[in-house]
């Protein structure tokens, strides 16, 4: 299947229903393919503006998801009128349901041992009959080249279809690019889905998420953390699109 992309700020994003991301990737696990999902929201294309080497980790992915509802946004103000957010703690849960009926098995790599606890424990609860094919928490530093290969070594030979990886934007978007072609099933990152779905960490009510306010949740829930951040993105985000329309406005006059 052809995944149309449009250019945000310079990445290129997928524009794609729910039901055509969930089948591509339950087509490439099927066969163990090794590929990668990227989610990118607002700091993730603010990121990559001014990071060449992530620019080039979402550019060359296999599908790169709109996360965000201002990336949604765009990409609905710019002909896909009715794309949606593809966001990732409910694509790993939308993906979940359909490898338990089709017997394909999820690795969990990243975050603590404390959460993927919780969070297998959560998965197992709401799918019985899945089969995990294993979960890691690998240690906080750069690893050694032995390292590495144990943990590929890992990951092959638990008959993975698909690696949920949580390490956070952009680590778990370079770690996935760096694995492509040594593992071998599809490396999807999903941020902070592991913390949401372990209970660890409070989800914005849904209301909230429909309306585009999660990232607003997401400040009040922790201000010290993300006010910064939040401020200069979005910022940098606005100025961005706000150019990025005007120089299209002025090539079709």
């Amino acid at each position: 299947m052809k995944i149309e992309r449009f250019p945000i700020l310079g990445t290129q994003i997928n524009s794609i229903t729910w039901d055509d991301a969930i089948l591509t990737i339950q087509h490439w696990a099927e066969k163990h393919e090794s590929r990668y999902v990227c989610i990118c929201n607002v700091h993730s294309v603010v990121s990559a503006a001014n990071d060449t080497q992530i620019s080039s980790v979402i550019n060359t992915a296999d599908m790169a998801t709109p996360d965000g509802a201002p990336i949604a946004w765009v990409l609905r103000h710019c002909g896909y009128k009715n794309q949606e957010r593809i966001n990732g703690p409910d694509l790993m849960w939308r993906y979940l349901k359909k490898a338990e009926e089709l017997g394909q098995r999820p690795f969990f790599y990243g975050s603590d041992d404390a959460t993927l606890i919780k969070l297998t424990a959560s998965i197992t609860h709401n799918f019985p009959r899945i089969s995990i094919a294993g979960a890691y928490s690998p240690p906080f530093r750069k690893l050694t080249e032995q390292e590495d290969k144990a943990e590929i070594q890992l990951i092959n030979q638990s008959g993975a279809h698909v690696v949920f990886v949580g390490l956070g934007c952009p680590k778990q978007e370079l770690w996935m690019k760096a694995h492509r072609g040594q593992i071998n099933a599809v490396m999807i990152g999903v941020g902070a889905a592991f913390d949401y779905h372990a209970g660890t960490l409070k989800r914005a009510p849904l209301s909230w998420q429909l309306h585009g306010f999660e990232w607003l949740y997401r400040l009040i829930s922790e201000p010290k953390r993300l006010f910064k951040r939040y401020l200069i993105t979005n910022t940098l985000f606005i100025l961005g699109i706000s150019k990025q329309f005007l120089v299209q406005a002025i090539k079709h006059k």
